[in-house]
């Protein structure tokens, strides 16, 4: 396929389901989402151990989804939770960066640009990913720690109220660039992937784009993001009805009486017990919660529904190890899902920071050489001089 032709506009952000459905990029988001949650699983259970807590225990009672947030547990138990957070958020932002970068080479005309050659360079930008957000957070603890400094001096008797009362202007300044510098922190953590697989900043470069972003698109950031969430919660929506009626259309075939029949029945609702009944419970509050939002509400019609039955009373060791390895599979059909919004809120972010740099600077960023073109294009020119010694050109 040739390269996309946009508008840099409105309109180029009703490409983002289009763009984002794509098998590299959601599988990019499923391996990085796989080893987010593994580690945040791992950590999770790990800081309830540390509590002195059973592990089965634990695992009985907060199950394939915990979140430990109103448990009590102690400070450290709280920082080995927060790190699997962490881990989890620094993998997407790695994922979401290999995907911007997909979907630049895609817009440019270059379909041959894998997922592998995704990762490969989200792994050698990733100190300006990480660090990006890093530093955000390091300047507004700064002013945070300054102010309660002078807060602290301001206790002092007669001093104090002088230290607070004359230099007033340049305190309200100051809060005023820290509250503007959370509202750029939570803009970087959108943008720093498109930041860094587009424009290839450094850290440095990444957080000034994202100042930049945050004071000179602000009307575009959310306009663009009204009509970009809407479009990931309704391709979502789609793509959740094609996946659970395949599921369906699965059991109805091999749920009857000719194939597996009741052992089906008894694998798939032991499995779906432990993967989607979870989720079930949450989602419809969710949906609803959104829908009203919108203002409009709908019923997608079900052709198979996937029927989530009581969970089984009785299972043999080698039924609960087949239904174990079938929720596997279940697992990783609905991290596609999770992994086909991120796709198009990556996609839909990629598309906007093509169009800032476009309406705010005037800089067409698809016309631009990235690295990866001069490299390829990089070919030393050899010359030969009278007296027979090589010369090389390093000119492509």
């Amino acid at each position: 396929m040739g390269p996309y032709s946009l508008n840099f506009d409105f309109r180029d952000i009703f490409l983002s389901p289009k763009l984002g459905l794509s098998g590299k990029k959601i599988w990019v988001f499923v391996r990085g989402n796989i080893l987010g949650f593994s580690s945040y699983w791992i950590l999770t259970y790990l800081a309830l151990t540390v509590e002195g807590r059973d592990l089965m225990t634990s695992v009985g009672s907060h199950g394939l989804y915990p979140i430990l947030f109103g448990t009590k547990m102690q400070w450290y138990s709280w920082v080995i939770y927060w790190l699997g957070i962490i881990f989890w958020l620094g993998i997407i932002l790695l994922s979401s960066t290999a995907v911007s970068r997909i979907t630049l080479k895609q817009i440019k005309g270059n379909d041959f640009f894998s997922g592998k050659d995704g990762w490969k360079y989200s792994k050698k930008h990733m100190s300006s990913i990480l660090l990006t957000p890093l530093a955000l957070i390091l300047i507004i603890t700064f002013f945070v720690i300054f102010a309660s400094f002078i807060g602290l001096i301001s206790s002092i008797p007669f001093l104090g109220k002088i230290l607070f009362v004359v230099p007033y202007v340049v305190y309200f300044f100051g809060s005023v660039f820290t509250i503007y510098t959370a509202i750029v922190f939570i803009v970087s953590m959108l943008f720093t992937p498109s930041i860094v697989g587009v424009y290839e900043e450094d850290t440095i470069g990444a957080v000034f784009n994202s100042y930049s972003i945050t004071l000179g698109h602000a009307w575009r950031l959310v306009l663009y993001h009204l009509i970009l969430l809407p479009l990931v919660f309704l391709s979502v929506e789609i793509m959740s009805w094609f996946w659970m009626n395949g599921m369906g259309f699965v059991n109805f075939v091999f749920g009857s009486d000719w194939f597996l029949g009741n052992d089906l029945h008894l694998l798939s609702s032991y499995a779906s017990s432990i993967v989607f009944t979870p989720i079930i419970e949450t989602i419809p509050s969710i949906k609803e919660a959104v829908t009203n939002f919108m203002g409009f509400s709908y019923t997608l019609p079900k052709v198979f529904p996937y029927v989530f039955e009581s969970i089984p009373t009785r299972m043999s060791g080698i039924e609960t190890i087949f239904s174990l390895l079938l929720a596997v599979s279940y697992f990783i059909i609905g991290l596609s899902i999770l992994s086909f919004g991120l796709s198009i809120l990556s996609v839909g972010h990629t598309i906007m920071f093509i169009i800032f740099k476009k309406r705010g600077e005037d800089d067409n960023l698809l016309s631009r050489v990235d690295e990866d073109e001069i490299e390829d294009d990089y070919i030393p020119n050899f010359e030969t001089n009278e007296d027979n010694t090589e010369n090389f050109d390093l000119s492509r």
